[in-house]
């Protein structure tokens, strides 16, 4: 009788884990870009205050109102126009959201492409490399083969990158959606016990780890 309850215990973990994919998956994408609106955009107003480039703000405020409204393709397009003709700072703002845009209208290939660019472009600074390579790792994730997510987020794991947490728990998350629960349960526990990790990240594991029925005892 053990079994059969153990059985049924499992299975309704599988459908808990299964479902924390749908909901945390796309969350993480939502947080990612939320820093990249909110630090971004900080830096870039900080950047051009002084300077008073109030022609490439003005451009880049009504290329956000055209996103917000719902106008992505247009949106796209003056992202794209401004990523071309505007100073450094305003200009990789745009490429960032030059490729939110066009995951907004649909064009998600297109947006990869723009992310893997930036990505590679050694004349930007490491930090904004390793987020444009995390945000098109996030947008490759329902259609990519395991290998291609395993190879995109191997840099980003890797110690010294400013995104690594949330690399680690995109890893775990992965692990999870391939039924890999000792793996999953393994980073998990490790994210959790990283006392600099952000907060909400945290929540977010502890949630992980209540479905996979608790950390994983490190202890001797």
């Amino acid at each position: 009788m053990s079994d059969v309850f153990r059985e049924v215990d499992e299975e309704i973990r599988r459908e808990q884990a299964a479902k924390l994919w749908r909901v945390y998956g796309k969350y993480i994408i939502v947080a990612v870009v939320a820093v990249v609106i909110g630090v971004g955009g900080k830096v870039g107003w900080e950047k051009y205050r002084l300077s008073q480039r109030v022609a490439e703000s003005a451009r880049f405020d009504a290329a956000v109102e055209m996103l917000t409204s719902g106008d992505a393709a247009a949106a796209a397009r003056e992202f794209a126009a401004l990523a071309a003709d505007a100073g450094e700072g305003y200009a990789l703002l745009a490429r960032l959201r030059e490729a939110q845009a066009l995951r907004a209208a649909g064009k998600t290939e297109e947006a990869v492409a723009a992310l893997d660019q930036l990505a590679a472009d050694d004349g930007v600074d490491q930090a904004t490399r390793d987020l444009a390579a995390l945000l098109a790792t996030l947008q490759v994730m329902d259609g990519a083969a395991a290998e291609e997510i395993d190879r995109r987020l191997a840099p980003l794991v890797a110690e010294g990158s400013i995104w690594r947490a949330n690399a680690r728990e995109l890893r775990g998350l992965v692990a999870l959606r391939r039924g890999e629960r000792a793996k999953a349960r393994k980073i998990f526990t490790a994210l959790a016990d990283k006392t600099d990790a952000p907060p909400a990240l945290r929540r977010r594991v502890a949630e992980y780890l209540a479905i996979l029925g608790g950390a994983e005892n490190t202890g001797s």
